[in-house]
């Protein structure tokens, strides 16, 4: 029984649901015109799995970290580390597997992302023990692991088509998520004093005002790329997605602003039907620019 509790209980420390973020890792692949060449497919679907264990790592040392601050939080007492069904240190033990097995796999793999996957694991690290203690840089630093997921991706994929406007892009959307998710945590605090001190620095003002500041520079962003990006189809036949990427953005801001769900981005994907179709509708069009209509 002990063994079923601890099994369950470092699943759930794994955060398997929060694998989603890793799909960045696919940008490349898609964005490079590579999506269906076999084995640019299989290195890229390796490197996910290996940013899954990386993250999956990260998550756990986090939690030791935190489980004294998490024992006196409504939610995250119910943590399994904090709740004592995974002990801190098989938690550590269990992380340094992850990262030794992704790490090994990462090299093998190819030596570029190797390194890009450990510099993303130090990045965390650093992160958990002192970065996101930093009002702002704590939000970027998160954005910054995005963009090595990104960057991981294009080496896989030997990228030479993937334009630097989707770079910036993804930075602009990650930021746009991560001071979304803050605002939701300013809004549940209802003006208390947080236990996470970095939460005391910010206001719903100031959010605010970063929030429509990332959301125009990300809409402008995207909407660059697809008329200037030159890989693209000449007959700029890539600005159809815009309308779906305003949906999209707009649908965010207004589950944060009206709904109140702006706390955990990941979850909102697989719960809110009209992001879902919004997310569909949009790949749906970029295959159809990248990958069926013609060039011209």
């Amino acid at each position: 029984m002990q063994f079923i509790v601890v099994t369950r209980g470092l699943w759930r420390a794994m955060r398997p649901r929060q694998w989603t973020k890793n799909a960045f890792v696919f940008a490349a692949l898609v964005f490079d015109n590579k999506l269906f060449t076999a084995h640019y497919l299989l290195d890229t679907v390796l490197g996910f799995a290996i940013f899954c264990f990386l993250s999956s790592a990260v998550y756990l040392i986090n939690d030791v970290a935190d489980a004294p601050a998490d024992r006196s939080h409504p939610t995250k007492r119910n943590r399994p580390i904090a709740r004592g069904d995974v002990s801190p240190a098989f938690a550590l033990v269990f992380a340094g597997v992850l990262v030794l097995i992704a790490s090994s796999a990462a090299f093998v793999l190819d030596v570029d992302f190797g390194w890009i996957g450990l510099g993303y694991f130090a990045l965390m690290v650093a992160y958990t023990f002192r970065l996101k203690h930093v009002v702002i840089l704590d939000v970027l630093v998160i954005a910054a692991g995005f963009v090595l997921r990104v960057a991981g991706g294009a080496v896989l994929v030997d990228a030479v088509r993937f334009s630097p406007w989707m770079y910036v892009c993804m930075m602009l959307l990650s930021l746009l998520l991560g001071f979304g998710k803050r605002r939701q945590e300013i809004v549940e605090l209802n003006g208390r004093n947080s236990t996470r001190a970095i939460l005391n620095e910010y206001n719903r003002p100031l959010l605010d005002q970063i929030i429509g500041i990332v959301t125009a520079a990300t809409i402008v962003s995207y909407a660059l790329y697809t008329f200037s990006a030159p890989q693209l189809p000449r007959n700029h036949t890539m600005m159809l997605t815009i309308p779906f990427v305003l949906y999209g953005l707009f649908r965010y801001l207004y589950l944060v602003h009206v709904r109140g769900e702006g706390g955990a981005p990941d979850e909102l994907v697989l719960a809110d039907r009209p992001m879902q179709a919004a997310l569909g509708l949009w790949a749906l069009a970029v295959m159809l620019v990248l990958y069926v209509l013609p060039p011209e």
